[in-house]
């Protein structure tokens, strides 16, 4: 979790950064030429590189690892086999009985309690020895 937060931080640092950057490159400064003509400084090249590095800015720091989440939440669902210890989203711990395609059936204690719930509801696999911060 801290790993995101650090992420999460350095982007916002990185985008304010940039956005600094882009504001003060924003004003075309005017200057005159030689014959009497005045030319903008700055402005257009620098403004759509700024804005291609914010882009990236924001897809290596947040939209690349919640993919990478994702997909390996949803390998970990997709490879739920009967014997496996889970641990649900609403901290529901058991062993799988059986699996169904978008359902999987588990026993919560020793008395054979069963409960049928849908594989997006598992959170982890296996016994969880300490509670998430």
């Amino acid at each position: 979790m801290k790993l995101s937060r650090l992420n999460r931080f350095i982007a916002l640092a990185a985008l304010v950064a940039l956005a600094a950057l882009t504001l003060s490159g924003c004003a075309p400064v005017a200057t005159e030429g030689g014959d009497g003509t005045a030319a903008a400084a700055g402005g257009g090249l620098s403004m759509i590189i700024m804005m291609i590095a914010m882009i990236a800015v924001f897809y290596f720091f947040m939209i690349r690892p919640e993919n990478k989440k994702k997909k390996q939440a949803q390998q970990m669902r997709d490879n739920l086999a009967v014997g496996d210890t889970i641990t649900t989203i609403g901290g529901i711990m058991g062993k799988i009985v059986n699996v169904k395609d978008n359902a999987i059936v588990i026993e919560t204690s020793e008395d054979r309690v069963r409960m049928q719930l849908t594989k997006w509801s598992v959170s982890s696999v296996g016994k969880q020895t300490e509670e998430p911060q």
